[in-house]
């Protein structure tokens, strides 16, 4: 594929921005590990907003949905819809409590939840566990999606697309640190955006696929349109609808929609002015997430089961492209190869501008770990600020390394998201429960933690898994796996939580009275202090949680009807796509009247 003089200049001139802006801000960002993680706390909401959004429009996302289209319709993307619970829970309940914990990072969060050698522990062990092993995955998969576009679009090698495309992004990263990163995701959200809508309008409307009308009669398309599966087809209804919604979205820890906030998310919460500002930013968030974003990736891969119905006819298209890396995902990046000049490099600087942000906010979160919760715990507690920003940036080079390396051993995206998805099965509960429940200890965390992982490495490598679960001749039906991990893992951790002490009542009290969670699961701690004459909880404190939920469910329904109503309009339903807006109208309305009373409460 040849790129064009006006190609060269768009891309080029949008990484010429990009490390302007690192280099411009690397002297404020280098001061000090408040300034190169948290940008001295000092972030508005809206442009945190759009970092969160730009973070998680990286390279896998379009291929990531793109596969889940082509191989179970529109309905399969429930398996990443039903995150938007657990984001709006982050965004009514723990946005404003992960505020006032002032925490530098979610890590430190244990030891003001727990004591002893136990949360240190755990701080630790996450620490290398979540910053460098989950986060180097997690990394290595965004990196594997520039791997195949840059194949496909423009033939480089892998090794090829890892230098050119990993050398830029972590020099901005080292340079810039976090404000370098939130700065350039202001930019990066409106190329991507705008490269992800130019795309799917033009390639829709391509002769050979005919427009949006041809694209909905064609027979290859016709099965994969619905929004909700089919609900004749039971195995279909319970893997893509009804498990997402009924136990994934609680259950599952996964990297920027972690029950209870947490990772990258967390961090831009601290980041924020205030903990109205932090809540704001999450919804905003959630908002464009899943409203805005996933139709432009939707139509992208359902015109491309027009042109390319099958991998072999994209093998057959794309020959040189190795065997171990042929996909259903690489069909978004054979699709943007017939774009034309000009338009085809916004989309490749769009595309880059995805990988950018994702892998930017993946080393500075991870190198935030690696400074915060491990080298400065455990190696060298005396460090200076100097110290710690220059162990933050060799850190920061050093996952980009290893990613790297690993994502040229992977081969598909969607393998990779279920994996993940398997791995934290059954940890969630406690991320939801540990702000509410007095009673949960370190040990039910480092309990969940190894169960999840031991029980489902264990599935996925040895002859258990497929003798316990196979489609056809296991002992239980394929889709028991997930919540087979879920129940032992839960059931684990409880057992755990009751065989083992409780935190100290030191321990608990201090965590009382500076976060001031209420509810029920602490009236035994207030109570017990009562008696001894400590006062830990505000007499004008309300329990937010109950309007919180309120404001939730009322958030899902807002922004799954916004989206369903964008689908339905797109696809020339009028009659549903009208009732739908008038049912997202209501519920915005009845929002703003819920979170208006909360606003109060919190100020």
């Amino acid at each position: 594929m040849e790129l064009s003089t006006l190609d060269y200049i768009l891309i080029i001139g949008f990484f010429s921005i990009v490390l302007s802006i690192g280099i411009i801000v690397s002297k404020t960002s280098g001061k000090n590990t408040s300034e190169f993680f948290l940008s001295g706390r000092t972030m508005p909401w809206w442009l945190l907003g759009l970092s969160m959004v730009a973070t998680t429009f990286s390279t896998d996302t379009p291929n990531l949905v793109t596969d889940i289209v082509r191989t179970n319709g529109v309905s399969g993307n429930w398996v990443w819809w039903a995150f938007l619970i657990t984001g709006l829970l982050t965004v009514f309940v723990y946005a404003k409590l992960w505020r006032k914990s002032n925490v530098n990072t979610d890590l430190e969060f244990y030891e003001l939840r727990y004591g002893g050698a136990p949360a240190r522990f755990l701080r630790k062990f996450r620490a290398v566990y979540l910053g460098v092993i989950f986060n180097v995955i997690t990394m290595s998969a965004v990196t594997l999606a520039a791997i195949k576009i840059g194949g496909i679009m423009l033939g480089l090698e892998p090794w090829q697309t890892v230098i050119s495309a990993g050398l830029i992004t972590v020099t901005f990263s080292a340079l810039g640190g976090f404000k370098g990163v939130v700065y350039t995701d202001f930019l990066l959200f409106f190329v991507a955006m705008g490269g992800a809508i130019g795309a799917a309008y033009y390639l829709v409307n391509l002769p050979e696929v005919g427009g949006i009308g041809a694209v909905m009669a064609n027979e290859n398309v016709a099965d994969k349109l619905s929004i909700l599966p089919d609900f004749t087809d039971k195995e279909a209804l319970i893997t893509l609808f009804i498990i997402p919604l009924a136990v994934q979205w609680w259950s599952s820890w996964y990297p920027g929609a972690e029950p209870g906030g947490g990772g990258y998310i967390a961090q831009r919460m601290l980041a924020a002015k205030n903990e109205n500002h932090a809540i704001g930013a999450t919804f905003f968030f959630n908002i464009m997430h899943y409203a805005l974003r996933p139709w432009p990736w939707i139509l992208v891969a359902l015109a491309s089961l027009v042109v390319y119905p099958d991998i072999a006819s994209i093998h057959e298209a794309f020959p040189n492209v190795a065997e171990d890396k042929l996909g259903h995902d690489l069909a978004y990046s054979a699709m943007l190869t017939k774009l034309p000049s000009g338009l085809l490099g916004l989309v490749l600087a769009s595309l880059v501008a995805a990988y950018m942000s994702t892998i930017s906010t993946q080393l500075n979160w991870g190198s935030s770990y690696i400074v915060y919760d491990f080298y400065k715990q455990q190696i060298n507690p005396n460090a200076s600020e100097k110290r710690l920003v220059a162990v933050g940036r060799l850190s920061t080079v050093a996952l980009m390394v290893f990613s790297a390396l690993l994502a040229l051993l992977l081969q598909n995206a969607l393998q990779l998201f279920e994996v993940l998805l398997v791995f934290g099965a059954g940890t969630g509960l406690i991320f939801i429960l540990r702000w509410f429940w007095w009673r949960i200890n370190a040990w039910s965390e480092i309990t969940a933690m190894f169960a999840s992982g031991i029980i489902s490495i264990t599935l996925k490598l040895t002859p258990l898994g497929p003798w316990l679960f196979n489609a056809e001749d296991g002992v239980f039906a394929s889709w028991m796996e997930y919540p087979f991990v879920v129940l032992v893992t839960t059931s684990i951790w409880l057992a755990a939580t009751y065989i083992t002490q409780p935190e100290s009542q030191e321990v608990l009290r201090s965590f009382y009275k500076k976060i001031q969670p209420g509810g029920p699961g602490w009236k035994k701690v207030i109570r017990e202090a009562e008696t001894d004459k400590v006062q830990i909880a505000k007499s004008d404190e309300k329990w937010s949680v109950p309007a919180g939920i309120s404001a939730m469910l009322l958030g899902c329904v807002l922004i799954y009807t916004c989206m369903f109503a964008t689908g339905f309009w797109i696809y020339g339903d009028y009659v549903q796509a009208a009732v739908l807006t008038g049912v997202a109208i209501i519920s915005g309305y009845s929002l703003s009247r819920v979170w208006l009373k909360m606003k109060d409460n919190i100020l």
